[in-house]
């Protein structure tokens, strides 16, 4: 209420009580606004006083439907292979049979239709969101794979069907070929989501918005191929209707141009679930929520971790969240996928997840370093480009570094820009680039030899990579200012 002046300065009093012909009790009336989406089910406003800690019911309004609780919503695209020619979108209805995609010049492809319920949410001793007071139905989740198309080009598409409605009509490009000569993607961690009215949810992420805004100018400007978000995604936790949200904050850059996920620790954690980390960070969605909403071209269930080639590159995309140790499943992956990558197809091996290595913010160090222990030497073993994490809310970025010593240093170019020399190879760059939306960390006053450039401001990295080269940029999203640029020469 504290946001309409009317309320604030009573100039809409009303007397509710009389005495003695002299008003005695008067109350003053105001509005809110709310942003409400499509969630498929009915909404009430209820009124409290008292705050959160001593909420006291003053009243509740009458529910509120939406026209069409089945309509199509929140389509969003990513990659299954590296050909760039079949492309996988997936979207959420309130409706449980299959609907279409129609695409390119006349072509149809029916969904596949599957859901979850809350008897697939974790739980302990005391009940989890997710399994309990933060449930929400999520409805039916289509997915559905458009083939025959080509790398590099751009096509129309709509989905639905002629009893629930369509969406509009959305072009969306392919990414380039794995081995072709150039890629242009976005890198970023941590976005969440941000309340486009007064709420004040369990969780809010105050640079999601401005982010997700700067990221969309530059798909609108045909400047990019892929998206690449690096864990932590909606920060729903277990309240599920936060997803909802979170696919209709994204849904101008995700209908566009493939959107590449990696899990992080708000997606997967909880006790007793087999995670690596014992956290209830999840609120007890366990993964579950996450690989329905976005399935990747993984091997199976809860084995969240891929390799996928775009352009020059070769991304091996990992879990930090499952095990990692030496001679694990993941581990093992991980050292046969880099041992395989054909460097005069894709010269670039660019290695992801989401909790780092290599951080300043020493509050997330400790857990962190048997995975660096264990992990880091296949990354110089496989001679790994860069390395991108999320998990701490800023910007960092290192020197080739290997085992906490810079084994290398950056020079500068004409333009006075930082130039890695990958022709004499001698570690990883790492980048932290956690500072999507999350409330930002502030970085300690102890600098270490290896981090080159530390930046908390909400943005995200821009990578323009060729053959020969690979230049990224470190962009603030409120400004569109480009505030650290490097690059790794081969």
């Amino acid at each position: 209420m504290k946001n309409d002046p009317n309320y604030l300065s009573c100039k809409k009093k009303e007397c509710k009580t009389f005495q003695n012909g002299k008003c005695d009790v008067s109350t003053c009336s105001g509005s809110l606004q709310f942003h409400v989406i499509n969630i498929r089910s009915d909404i009430e406003f209820v009124f409290f006083s008292g705050g959160f800690v001593k909420p006291c019911l003053v009243g509740r309004s009458t529910p509120v439907s939406f026209a069409n609780p089945k309509r199509p919503l929140y389509g969003h695209i990513s990659s299954i292979d590296s050909t760039g020619t079949s492309m996988r979108l997936t979207w959420v209805s309130g409706d449980k049979e299959p609907q279409q995609i129609q695409y390119g010049n006349g072509k149809t492809v029916t969904s596949a239709v599957t859901t979850f319920s809350q008897d697939d949410m974790c739980s302990s001793t005391l009940p989890s969101p997710a399994k309990d007071f933060g449930w929400h139905d999520p409805g039916y989740i289509h997915s559905a794979l458009m083939t025959g198309l080509k790398p590099s080009s751009t096509f129309s598409y709509r989905y639905g069907s002629g009893s629930v409605g369509w969406s509009e009509e959305i072009k969306f490009s392919t990414p380039p070929a794995g081995g072709s000569d150039e890629l242009r993607f976005i890198a970023f961690g941590d976005m969440g989501k941000t309340p486009l009215d007064a709420s004040e949810e369990h969780y809010i992420q105050p640079g999601a918005l401005s982010v997700i805004k700067a990221i969309a100018n530059d798909v609108n400007s045909n400047n990019i191929n892929s998206v690449f978000h690096i864990g932590d995604i909606s920060y729903a936790t277990g309240f599920l209707a936060e997803w909802d949200y979170f696919l209709h904050l994204i849904n101008p850059v995700a209908s566009r141009i493939s959107y590449m996920t990696a899990i992080g620790n708000h997606e997967r954690d909880y006790i007793d679930s087999g995670s690596v980390y014992v956290t209830p960070d999840s609120g007890g969605e366990c993964g579950v929520p996450y690989e329905t909403y976005f399935p990747m071209p993984t091997s199976a269930k809860d084995k969240p971790w891929y390799s996928i080639e775009q352009g020059s590159v070769h991304f091996t995309v990992i879990s930090t969240e499952h095990a990692w140790s030496e001679n694990s499943e993941q581990y093992v992956w991980m050292q046969k996928d880099m041992a395989s990558v054909n460097r005069q197809k894709t010269p670039w091996l660019i290695f992801m997840g989401h909790r780092p290595m290599y951080t300043t913010n020493h509050g997330f160090v400790p857990s962190e370093n048997k995975f660096m222990k264990a992990v880091e030497p296949l990354l110089l073993e496989n001679k790994v480009d860069l390395v991108l994490f999320g998990h701490v809310h800023n910007y960092e970025r290192t020197c080739s570094v290997f085992q906490n010593e810079c084994k290398a240093m950056p020079t500068k170019d004409k333009n006075g820009m930082d130039t890695y020399d990958g022709r004499n190879y001698s570690a990883p760059v790492h980048a932290v680039i956690g500072m999507a939306g999350f409330t930002l960390d502030k970085f300690s006053n102890n600098v270490e030899s290896w981090s080159l450039k530390r930046i908390s401001e909400f943005g995200y990295l821009r990578a323009h990579a060729t053959r020969n080269d690979l230049n990224l940029e470190f962009v603030i999203s409120d400004t569109r200012e480009v505030k650290d640029s490097f690059h790794i020469t081969k």
